[in-house]
């Protein structure tokens, strides 16, 4: 009898149903496979992509508040009115000759070195270092008006910083380049010491943590200038000529001293020069009398010099010279307003 019935089919070997079962991958079922490969590699790269953005995002945001991003700014958006400067005689330094040398290398290869920003409570864009670079490009658009100097590269740091590190970043750049005088330093101590926001009326303590980087010996020598500026006050006009050692001894004397100090003052406000006012210092250390510290002239009418400053102007006055320095172009100035000017000024000067 025939395995086969009449349908022609033989009975199922059991032995087969154990054998893994082959299947060809289709065309169609080939693409869709693919397909869904390169999504699944697309979405891991775009997962990847996303976490790095993020990450590259956050080191963003640290760096430019770490004032490691460079930024351009308008010279104009720059104000210098939250900190002082820790310059004493500003205007002298505007017009100097190491200004015009800066101005000259910034007029010929451009601005090399950033100055420093940070954001105040209004939202402005404030000076904390490089008032020299700020100044030579303001005075390069000035003189030249070439718009290339209206736009300043700039470090702009955390708004959120504490207010002492803004002073100590402001005179830190000077201090390490030992650019500035005792006289200075203790000026930004002082000037410090009168800031509201810092709660801290003690300039002298203020001295430790405004130069902590600084030797000890080096900030003894600064809060000694501290007492000197605060007991002598403008009746020290030269501040930025008195030497260390002379600082140093004349605080000494006035401690030990401190009925000498007032004849000192008035001795001081008469003072034309820094020669006269540190010869006036020297006869205080010696117990001269020191309105008379050069007799040598006594009975010759000696030429008289002082400085002040009226806004933004310095005035040198002299005997036959009253000189005013400005950055305002007086020569743009009409001159019938110009004139009247004048005529206002020799008329105060006949009031009796």
């Amino acid at each position: 009898m025939s395995s086969n019935n009449k349908f022609g089919f033989t009975p199922i070997d059991e032995t087969d149903l154990n054998k893994p079962r082959r299947r060809e991958v289709g065309p169609m079922g080939a693409a869709v496979r693919e397909t869904a490969n390169n999504l699944h590699d697309s979405t891991e790269n775009l997962v990847e992509q996303r976490r790095q953005n993020a990450a590259d995002a956050k080191e963003f945001r640290r760096a430019r508040e770490e004032g490691r991003i460079l930024v351009t700014v308008k010279t104009s958006d720059i104000h210098t009115d939250d900190l002082p400067r820790d310059r004493l005689d500003l205007s002298g330094v505007a017009h100097s000759d190491e200004m015009d040398e800066l101005k000259s290398s910034i007029y010929e290869r451009g601005q090399k070195e950033p100055i420093e920003l940070y954001v105040d409570r209004g939202g402005r864009y404030q000076l904390k270092k490089g008032w020299r670079r700020l100044t030579a490009l303001q005075q390069l658009y000035q003189e030249t008006g070439d718009k290339r100097f209206t736009d300043v590269v700039a470090r702009v740091s955390d708004p959120q910083k504490d207010r002492i590190d803004l002073y100590v970043d402001m005179v830190e750049e000077n201090v390490i380049r030992e650019d500035l005088t005792f006289a200075e330093m203790a000026q930004v101590a002082i000037i410090a010491s009168r800031d509201q926001e810092l709660d801290a009326s003690d300039a002298e303590a203020l001295v430790g943590r405004l130069y902590s980087s600084l030797h000890k010996m080096k900030r003894s020598y600064i809060r000694s200038f501290v007492l000197l500026l605060n007991e002598l006050g403008d009746a020290l006009m030269f501040p930025k000529a008195v030497s260390r050692n002379l600082g140093v001894e004349v605080v000494r004397k006035m401690r030990a001293d401190p009925q000498r100090v007032e004849k000192l003052r008035e001795s001081l406000a008469s003072a034309g020069s820094a020669e006269d006012q540190n010869r006036m210092l020297e006869a205080f250390l010696g117990d001269v009398e020191v309105e008379t510290a050069d007799t040598k002239s006594r009975g010759k009418k000696e030429s008289v010099k002082y400085e002040f400053h009226v806004g933004a102007s310095k005035v040198t006055a002299r005997n036959g010279e009253c000189r005013i320095l400005s950055d305002h172009d007086f020569s743009a100035v009409d001159r019938g307003k110009l004139q009247k000017a004048v005529e206002a000024f020799e008329a105060v000067l006949r009031e009796e």
